[in-house]
């Protein structure tokens, strides 16, 4: 099994402060992985490393077989899928959903004057179906939920085939109903032998959904743990990456994590 991403000995520093601090980290191939730590820790830093909008400071980053700094990051791309609100912020709040989806093809965030090939709109009709988005095909992104906007991002993201998918806290901002809507259908997915390789990101144990391996627990840019679920999502390493006393039970396939009482 290869691994899809490797850090070794990882470092981003801006203004004098790391963002992340000397972190090494594989996800091998298959691997659905959680990131989970406080605001700040460094998360969505490590995505943009995968993702190849981030360079490090020093260390060594390789995506898919390829040395960030010595690959093509216009080659690399198109196979690294990616989900998050910074990129929502620059789709077309006037394209329809399958125009949103649709525009993956060429790497675009709007559409301008292309032509899609049937096959094309099949897998994006594909993907949209398999994340309950098929009645709102024609709908335009900007009037839509916020969870209806979530699972039209997580679509697109899949539209290039990818190798790595990655998803920055894909429920954050939704209610109940909406991120056990999402939670499910993330859980399909991460069970889903053809999909490819996951990382999510994630503030709460609660949005860990079925199927995913591993997690990685990051505190003030320093991995405090990382392999399987079952073995570092322990009340221990809770509540140390967390700072505070934290219990963390699971039931069934879904975990939760609650503080003790005050005395």
């Amino acid at each position: 099994m290869s691994d899809v991403l490797e850090l070794v000995d990882v470092s981003v520093v801006r203004e004098g402060r790391s963002l992340v601090d000397k972190v090494s980290w594989s996800v091998a191939e298959g691997e659905r992985w959680i990131v989970l730590g406080p605001n700040g820790a460094g998360k969505t830093t490590l995505l943009n490393l995968a993702s190849s909008y981030l360079f490090p400071t020093s260390g060594a980053v390789g995506i898919l077989g390829e040395k960030l700094g010595a690959v093509d990051v216009f080659e690399l791309r198109p196979r690294i899928g990616m989900a998050s609100s910074a990129l929502a912020d620059k789709l077309s709040r006037r394209q329809t959903v399958l125009q949103t989806v649709l525009t993956a093809a060429y790497g675009m965030t709007a559409g301008w004057q292309e032509e899609y090939d049937d096959v094309d709109e099949q897998r994006a009709r594909a993907f949209l179906d398999r994340l309950g988005m098929n009645e709102y095909l024609d709908r335009r992104f900007g009037t839509l939920s916020e969870g209806e906007r979530k699972r039209t991002q997580i679509a697109r993201a899949m539209m290039t085939d990818p190798e790595l998918l990655l998803l920055d806290e894909p429920a954050a901002g939704l209610d109940l109903g909406g991120r056990e809507d999402l939670v499910r259908r993330l859980g399909r997915l991460a069970r889903d032998p053809y999909a490819p390789s996951m990382i999510m990101v994630t503030h709460h144990v609660e949005e860990i959904a079925p199927g995913f391996t591993h997690v990685l627990l990051i505190r003030q840019g320093k991995v405090l743990a990382a392999g399987p679920v079952d073995s570092v999502l322990t009340s221990a390493n809770l509540s140390h990456c967390f700072g505070l006393p934290l219990i963390v039970e699971r039931q069934g396939d879904r975990w939760t994590a609650h503080g003790l009482p005050l005395g």
